[in-house]
């Protein structure tokens, strides 16, 4: 499982201070013109390809621009033109393009030749944890990790960059002031349209995006073919630290037993960029993997799963649209608090008592599995904190944030 840091990245970006420095000094002298540019830290998959896929309608001339070979494939079998993000033609790409379109970074694209484009961020998911400035966790280096003289360096440089954005989409006017405060911008650089990641929960009925749902996930794992209920566990991102909440080899047994018993299956989708193995000590196929490596995108999948279980993962507020129920477990509640940080309180989303061990969640997963009232009870939570976070709920945020970025840029069309 791939493994990132902030410290790690951050200390990446110093080091290359020059090359950012010469890329600009190219912006400068090229003009740029009407092709734009995508990229996406999760691959061929997120708000740019909902983007992508609308721009393509209305006619705008556009290339992806991919990290590896895979993800070129990807968009081969899409129709999608690529060229390498980090090649000459990438840099010229990029330099040349009139919008550039990203949802983690600029790193998505040729991060050296983004000055002078429109920037759309289309940003991957409603911050429960805080992010960008709002996060201590953020502007840390791997060189000299305790200077605050450092922090206060990355943190001017993460401020300067983020005045490069355009635009940054927000699901509501809640998100928006999250967005605001964690890029260091102004409410004018973002507009609330809905987040293009999630039109795919609410566009059609709930029954065609199940079945749909079902036939996305048994492609990317025949094992889970639908025929048990599955309960998705998704476990947040820990700046490249292992999941402190993997189950002891006691608990692993009381978790397949608490699944046979209710004839379901535990699916594991650890964050990409995270570390930690999920082994049982027992063999069983009540535990199956659905990695990135197997699903790049899983929010078109959500609608296939009866349940989440998370911790601080922002994908709590993507299944509120479906709505799945959802059950916390929190190992490390507190250091978290410290290290990251949350916006409101993490009681406000994951309510009172909260477990902090798999041995004190295996009785909510049996409730959740075995008591038709608790499960109706847990997904009307799931509404009301949509219906909190998110401000539109008619699949259309994508046709808004398309129809923001060309009026942004004169180019208004039908």
């Amino acid at each position: 499982m791939a493994s990132f840091s902030f410290g790690a990245g951050n200390a990446a970006k110093l080091a290359r201070i020059p090359l950012y420095a010469l890329g600009r000094l190219v912006t400068f002298a090229v003009p740029r013109s009407r092709r734009w540019v995508f990229g996406c830290g999760a691959g061929i998959a997120d708000g740019a390809l909902e983007v992508w896929r609308e721009a393509e309608h209305h006619g705008i001339d556009a290339v992806w621009l991919t990290t590896t070979e895979d993800e070129a494939r990807e968009a081969a079998r899409a129709g999608i033109p690529t060229l390498p993000k980090m090649s000459w033609r990438g840099f010229w790409a990029t330099t040349r393009a009139r919008v550039v379109v990203v949802t983690h970074g600029f790193g998505d694209v040729n991060p050296y030749a983004v000055t002078g484009a429109f920037v759309a961020q289309l940003w991957h998911g409603i911050p429960l944890k805080r992010i960008g400035l709002d996060a201590p966790e953020m502007v840390r280096s791997a060189f000299l990790p305790n200077s605050a003289i450092m922090r206060r360096i990355i943190a001017w440089m993460y401020r300067r960059s983020a005045q490069r954005i355009g635009l940054i989409p927000a699901a509501s006017h809640l998100v928006r002031a999250r967005l605001e405060s964690a890029f260091g911008i102004s409410d004018a650089q973002i507009a609330v349209t809905g987040e293009p990641r999630v039109d795919v929960l609410s566009r059609d009925d709930s029954e065609t995006r199940a079945r749909r749902a079902r036939e996305i996930v048994r492609r990317a794992a025949p094992a889970l073919d639908g025929s048990r209920r599955m309960l998705l566990y998704a476990p947040t991102w820990r700046d490249g630290q292992p999941d402190p909440a993997i189950p002891s080899d006691d608990e692993w047994h009381e978790v397949v037993a608490v699944l046979e018993r209710h004839d379901a299956t535990l699916v594991i989708r650890s964050h990409r960029l995270g570390a930690g193995s999920y082994t049982p000590p027992v063999a069983t196929d009540r535990v199956q993997e659905l990695g990135a490596d197997l699903l790049g995108d899983v929010t078109p999948a959500l609608p296939a799963f009866d349940a989440l279980i998370t911790d601080y993962s922002s994908l709590v507020y993507d299944t509120a649209l479906v709505p799945l129920p959802a059950l916390f477990l929190a190992p490390d509640e507190a250091e978290y608090a410290v290290r990251r940080g949350f916006y409101g309180t993490y009681r406000d989303v994951a309510g009172h008592d909260v477990p902090t061990t798999w041995h004190a969640m295996v009785p909510e997963i049996d409730r959740l599995l075995g008591q038709d009232e608790y499960r109706a009870r847990l997904a009307g939570r799931a509404r009301r904190l949509s219906e909190t976070v998110h401000a539109f709920h008619d699949g259309g945020s994508t046709r808004r944030v398309l129809h923001e970025i060309l009026e942004r840029i004169g180019e208004t069309r039908p």
